[in-house]
């Protein structure tokens, strides 16, 4: 595969995870100091490592959310929060990666984590 038919598949794989949405979001406020940046994450986040077939995209999705909490990422995991309860990933699902990121993660990361459920949910259900 070369490196234009990479970029493809990583849009594909970007839009069908996160939703065209946020991926058009992110062009449109793409600007000349973060369009390399752009390219290098969609090129193999999504292009490379988002299209390997050993772990599943739902797989992914709870081990993404679960490096979010413990990174302290609350932006990013609220992206992917959103986008995994967008794909059907049921929120009591979400709730348990957030369980067990309390013990591994510690208490503050998963308490945070899950004021940030709380909020996804609120405002997917237009309470927010």
């Amino acid at each position: 595969m070369d490196e234009a038919e990479r970029l493809e598949l990583g849009f594909k794989t970007r839009r069908s995870v996160l939703g065209d949405i946020h991926v058009d979001r992110s062009i449109k406020n793409t600007t000349e100091y973060t369009a390399e940046f752009q390219d290098l994450i969609t090129r193999y986040a999504w292009g490379t490592i988002w299209t390997r077939e050993a772990i599943d995209h739902p797989t992914r999705r709870m081990m993404t959310i679960s490096m979010m909490i413990a990174l302290n990422r609350s932006d990013e995991l609220k992206l992917h929060l959103r986008a995994a309860l967008k794909h059907d990933m049921p929120a009591d699902l979400l709730k348990e990666v957030i369980l067990q990121s309390a013990i591994y993660c510690g208490v503050p990361a998963a308490n945070a984590a899950f004021h940030d459920l709380t909020d996804v949910l609120a405002e997917l259900a237009g309470t927010a």
